[in-house]
């Protein structure tokens, strides 16, 4: 995988020097009334790539460093439930449960005044 990436890497370099070469002309830029840039077409074309793509870089490292904290934070939590679910149980001693329903005479009491 990494040998196809440098392939495609190399081609891409190779192509880009090679318009870079073809195009080497001077082009004038207005940038604001009264102020102009004689600069290369090249030139000129790799500041645009790079206005353009420069912001996008950094909301996608924001964006990428928010995700890893809280993916951060999940395993944290993760591992906290985990601890939570291996520690050992107490066991402690209850008094016996009469499980005996009462019979119906001792629900009602017989005695008439």
């Amino acid at each position: 995988m990494g040998m196809l990436r440098t392939i495609i890497w190399v081609l891409l370099t190779a192509v880009l020097v090679i318009f870079a070469m073809a195009n080497w002309i001077p082009v004038t830029v207005t940038i604001w009334p009264g102020q102009v840039l004689d600069t290369k077409l090249p030139v000129l074309i790799l500041t645009s790539f790079l206005i353009g793509s420069v912001p996008m870089w950094v909301a996608l490292r924001t964006t990428r460093w928010s995700m890893k904290r809280r993916l951060d934070a999940s395993e944290r939590q993760a591992a906290d439930l985990r601890a939570l679910a291996n520690r050992p149980v107490e066991v402690t001693p209850t008094a016996p449960v009469n499980d005996i329903p009462p019979a119906p005479t001792d629900l009602f009491s017989t005695d008439k005044p």
